[in-house]
């Protein structure tokens, strides 16, 4: 690794949707850096924190004991702001107020994109690491905070699931995922969901109709319906109410997860891959790269262009979907 001379100070901010993990990030970029005798300035409050010069010098005892907690120390917002050439300048301004070298920014596809829009016009190096609960981000297998925000679901489902079957009720638990289903998909196969919706596909009001005419009224009391936020239906409250529409005798409730899934402490899977993708991102900085994101691509670390993640869509995986339906036709 050829060490970039010219850096000697850099900074690191989370932005966007806030996800459990970011603070192991922010960790283990902060004492990489501080390994490779790099002085850390942490960014409070995202993009917005650039402009208003809300800078914090980070030492290592800053970092401890963050590791566990969800959320982000360091806060995160969005910025209408920075969406002007205007924003974006004072952003810089305040980076040369502070002799900022090189930052890390860890977001999702939005915060990628306005790294890249920067370092095209002030010719900041940034490298990003995915930080997302929706594990949408093209490039990288996975991104942080998906793994807990999987979880999370998961036992609240369970627990949704034992009133359910109580009652013989039909519940639609929407969770979020306003154009990516990956969430939704995971979390419906995990809970044994009847039928999961996504943004991605369409034809799942056929399943959700074959389930109500053949599964429900002969053989199950209960059922889970999993829907992403952003699905094509328009989301857990509208097919819920055109269920009951068609079948007045069903018993059916919506349960809508909410924020919940974006708090929690992280699991070991999120802190390790926040951790691996930290130092990548110190060592990618220091290897002379810029508008690059560190992923993870079967567990090995991958550089991948900004300018790729923020245009290129990650593919669906359908064949968890096939799994589901095969599955659930068993009855």
């Amino acid at each position: 690794m050829n060490k970039r001379k010219n850096i000697k100070r850099i900074a690191v901010f989370t932005s966007g949707g806030d996800a459990p993990g970011m603070n192991a990030a922010v960790r283990a970029v902060t004492r990489a850096a501080l390994a490779h005798k790099l002085e850390v300035y942490g960014i409070r409050r995202g993009y917005q924190g650039m402009i208003e010069n809300d800078f914090v010098k980070l030492e290592a005892s800053d970092v401890s004991g963050i590791m566990h907690l969800g959320g982000t120390f360091l806060q995160t917002a969005r910025s209408k702001d920075f969406r002007t050439y205007e924003g974006r300048k004072k952003a810089f301004e305040s980076l040369k107020s502070h002799q900022i070298d090189a930052v890390v920014v860890i977001g999702g596809d939005g915060s990628f994109a306005g790294a890249l829009a920067f370092t095209h016009e002030f010719d900041m190096p940034f490298v990003g690491i995915p930080g997302t609960i929706d594990n949408d981000m093209y490039g990288t297998d996975y991104t942080i905070g998906y793994d807990t925000a999987l979880n999370t679901v998961v036992e609240a489902v369970d627990k949704i699931k034992d009133t359910a079957s109580s009652h013989g009720r039909i519940f639609f638990i929407e969770v979020m995922g306003h154009e990516a289903g990956a969430l939704a998909l995971k979390a419906g196969l995990a809970c044994g969901a009847e039928v999961t919706f996504v943004p991605e596909i369409q034809e799942e009001e056929v399943e959700l109709d074959k389930f109500l005419a053949k599964d429900y009224k002969n053989k199950k009391r209960s059922g889970i319906i999993m829907v992403a936020e952003g699905d094509r239906a328009g989301g857990a409250l509208k097919l819920a109410e055109q269920v009951q529409q068609k079948h007045p005798e069903i018993d059916v409730r919506v349960t809508i997860l909410g924020h919940i899934q974006r708090g929690g402490s992280p699991t070991a899977n999120d802190r390790v891959a926040a951790t691996q993708m930290g130092v990548a991102a110190v060592n990618a900085l220091l290897d002379d790269q810029k508008s690059v994101m560190v992923g993870l691509k079967n567990d090995k670390i991958v550089h991948v262009p900004l300018s790729k993640v923020v245009k290129t869509n990650r593919d669906f995986d359908a064949e968890l979907l096939y799994i589901q339906r095969l599955i659930n036709s068993a009855y």
